[in-house]
């Protein structure tokens, strides 16, 4: 299951902001922010100057969320979460203490569901 999922899934470029890396005192953050300036290369969609995220790199809603194990994701916070949960993986949200972090683990490991963290 876990190879099927990987090749449906598109592979598209690393969008990078302009002008990341150009300096080694870079400031600016390695993640996709919108180009605005008048003079940007990006913006006026120059070849040169990257690919932009568009519609046409997105993933088919039945691949969308789904964990490379094959089953979707799933966050957990509280224990009544998991009372209509079936053939799903699930992932612990961060906040969550250690006390109600085992219980939620007793439970669906009685329920058969997959856990991530």
């Amino acid at each position: 299951m876990t190879e099927e999922i990987r090749k449906k899934k598109k592979d598209h470029p690393r969008f990078k902001r302009p002008n990341v890396g150009r300096t080694k005192r870079s400031r600016l953050d390695d993640k996709w922010k919108r180009p605005r300036g008048q003079g940007n290369k990006q913006r006026k969609k120059l070849n040169k100057a990257g690919k932009w995220p568009t519609i046409g790199y997105g993933n088919s809603d039945l691949i969308k969320n789904v964990h490379p194990c094959g089953f979707k994701e799933v966050i957990v916070h509280t224990i009544k979460e998991l009372t209509n949960l079936e053939n799903v993986a699930i992932r612990i949200g961060a906040t969550v203490g250690k006390r109600k972090k085992i219980k939620i683990i007793e439970k669906a490991k009685e329920k058969g569901l997959k856990i991530l963290n």
